[in-house]
């Protein structure tokens, strides 16, 4: 009589092959998708060409029911986080009523798709030009595309974890472009964590999109040293939250230590939980005030 433990192993292993096996490989499951839309707001979903990406890349948008004709809208970039995608912010967030002309205004909400970029240029895979794909890409195709009002003043970007800390990066690298940044949990230490066996793999995802260790490219995505030479007079405002018991709370709070060290304006704010769409969720009431105020300050 055969062995049933070799029996289980080989059906085991038989079944893995078969998974490995393009052929026999189980298609994608499609996600589920239920966006919470708001009074007041339409929902639409794009898919265009990004030169820098060379492959069409989907957003998500969020705007008013209804625009006067020759009205502009300011425009809000938000960015999901790492194993997520562009329409995470529509489906765990109540974040739609933002765009809604009797909650502020009037307001464009662009959702992209980012994948596990952190939104940067990828220092050794140079066809991952991601920082490229949002803000020439995808801000002129949102430009072109519906009623929105351009210039630094009437864009702002707001993320979550990855997009938090790209958020972060952008208001750093790219502050003509931006007049908010809200960083919501960023992922602000990670070009600057140093290797650990345990997480290997995330090392080596790290390696590719930040280069080397101690390089100068991984130096250009580090947070902690962008704002050394950030200019006060012309970086844009920061909102920054953490959760309490995040493991992310300790490097924010060495992060908005340096934004003060250095003069740079901010606001930084703590609640119970931690690194998950509910705490985050109870976060965006307090970041959209504030970005809603600072945008029509400036108008």
């Amino acid at each position: 009589m055969k062995n049933p433990r070799i029996l289980h192993a080989t059906g085991s292993a038989l079944c893995l092959v078969a998974l490995l096996l393009p052929g026999c490989q189980r298609p994608p499951q499609p996600q589920p998708d239920h966006p919470r839309l708001a009074d007041g707001v339409r929902m639409q979903d794009v898919r265009f060409y990004s030169p820098a990406l060379k492959r069409e890349m989907p957003y998500r948008v969020f705007l008013p029911t209804t625009v006067a004709a020759g009205v502009k809208l300011p425009v809000v970039y938000l960015l999901h986080g790492n194993g997520g995608n562009f329409l995470n912010w529509s489906n765990y967030a109540d974040v739609s009523r933002y765009a809604a002309t009797s909650e502020s205004g009037g307001l464009i909400l662009a959702m992209p798709q980012g994948d596990a970029s952190y939104f940067v240029n990828a220092a050794l895979k140079p066809e991952d030009r991601y920082s490229d794909y949002l803000v020439n890409d995808l801000i002129g195709d949102v430009e072109a595309r519906f009623p929105a009002a351009t210039g630094r003043a009437n864009r702002a970007v707001v993320g979550v974890s990855m997009g938090g800390y790209a958020a972060v990066e952008l208001a750093l690298t790219r502050p003509d472009l931006f007049g908010f940044a809200g960083a919501i949990s960023p992922a602000i230490d990670v070009p600057s964590r140093r290797f650990s066996w345990k997480r290997w793999g995330q090392w080596q995802r790290f390696r590719t999109i930040f280069g080397e260790w101690g390089s100068e490219t991984r130096r250009a995505e580090d947070p902690f040293v962008l704002v050394g030479s950030a200019d006060p007079a012309k970086t844009p405002y920061f909102y920054v939250t953490a959760g309490e018991q995040e493991a992310l709370l300790e490097p924010n709070k060495r992060f908005v230590a340096r934004l003060k060290a250095r003069g740079l304006a901010y606001e930084f704010h703590t609640k119970p939980g931690g690194h998950d769409w509910a705490e985050w969720d109870a976060q965006i009431p307090g970041c959209f005030a504030e970005l809603m105020v600072r945008m029509k300050a400036v108008h």
